[in-house]
């Protein structure tokens, strides 16, 4: 078998991987593997290629890494405003319950609303900041003084 055929399998068996795993910097490094066959078949010597899947596969992943950072993932949908337009308005909470579950008049029906986690039970205005079937999930409103 080839050194290009080597690589070939090589980038194929990683995008094999990559489905089973769902693991998307593996589809970066079966670049630089195919780029490593791209070497094979120009005729560099194994160091070379060795060399260029390493500069492009890696490259790739730092590049994928770096555009990952520069573009934060979006809200889930249960807390998307722009799928929900729940999001971001406001009720009013009169108790809590021992379980940090009360029940809010909201568009004009009882919802069953849950506290956010890391927020502490009070009355008073607070922020609905995910829908989670018939459930609101409720932060407090901060007041500045």
């Amino acid at each position: 078998m080839s050194e290009a055929m080597v690589w070939w399998s090589l980038a194929a068996g990683m995008v094999a991987l990559e489905l089973l795993t769902g693991t998307f910097y593996l589809l970066m490094l079966s670049i630089g593997l195919a780029a490593g066959a791209l070497a094979s078949h120009a005729g560099l010597s194994m160091t070379l290629q060795v060399a260029v899947a390493a500069v492009v596969g890696g490259g790739a992943v730092a590049a994928w890494r770096w555009r990952q950072d520069r573009h934060p993932v979006a809200p889930r949908a249960t807390a998307n405003k722009d799928v929900n337009m729940d999001i971001g308005e406001t009720v009013q909470v009169s108790h809590w319950n021992d379980e940090r579950q009360t029940r809010v008049t909201y568009r004009g029906a009882d919802w069953s609303a849950a506290l956010a986690p890391g927020s502490e039970p009070h009355e008073g205005q607070h922020r609905i900041v995910e829908v989670i079937g018939n459930r609101l999930i409720l932060e407090p409103l901060k007041h500045t003084s």
